[in-house]
């Protein structure tokens, strides 16, 4: 069995990664778009500064929300990975689900407060005005709880781990 497998199943952790990666991404977009739905604020536009943060000349139109979402998930799928295999792999796996919530949380929170007082303000400042930093904060929040909740499960056989087996290579 190689070391990518985990122990006492036949899911590559890879798998699970990926199915807790997405669903991280994919709870940040609901939020966005529970919020949208509420106030003046437009999803597109948070898309749109999204794609603005690396490539702002492509930000503009339909496929720059696209591009957006595109940015974003792939940015998921690298915070997920990071996270499974320097972190919660070698260091909080073993330690039980609620250890993975607590430091996945602990992460995504450091994540958060580097991306609105580190990063955003050196690549788009535009993006850290549109919403609160309380709506920004609990979408990362959404993110660690989504995250976490698929790798705990799976750590225990739950049913995240019955469809990461599913996922074809």
């Amino acid at each position: 069995m190689s070391p990518d497998h985990k122990l006492g199943s036949s899911t590559p952790l890879w798998r699970l990664v990926l199915i807790a990666s997405l669903a991280g991404g994919l709870a940040e977009i609901l939020w966005v778009s529970l919020y949208a739905v509420f106030t003046p604020l437009a999803g597109v536009t948070v898309a749109r500064e999204v794609t603005a943060s690396l490539f702002p000349a492509l930000a503009a139109g339909t496929s720059g929300a696209w591009l957006g979402i595109a940015i974003h998930m792939t940015l998921a799928l690298a915070l997920g990975y990071a996270f499974a295999y320097l972190i919660w792999q070698p260091l909080v796996r073993a330690r039980g689900p609620l250890a993975t919530l607590t430091v996945s949380a602990l992460t995504l929170a450091t994540v958060w407060t580097l991306n609105f007082f580190v990063v955003l303000p050196a690549l788009n400042s535009a993006f850290i005005t549109l919403m609160p930093y309380s709506v920004t904060f609990a979408s990362k929040m959404l993110f660690a709880v989504a995250m976490g909740v698929v790798l705990a499960g799976a750590s225990r056989g739950a049913v995240a781990g019955r469809i990461a087996r599913r996922i074809s290579v």
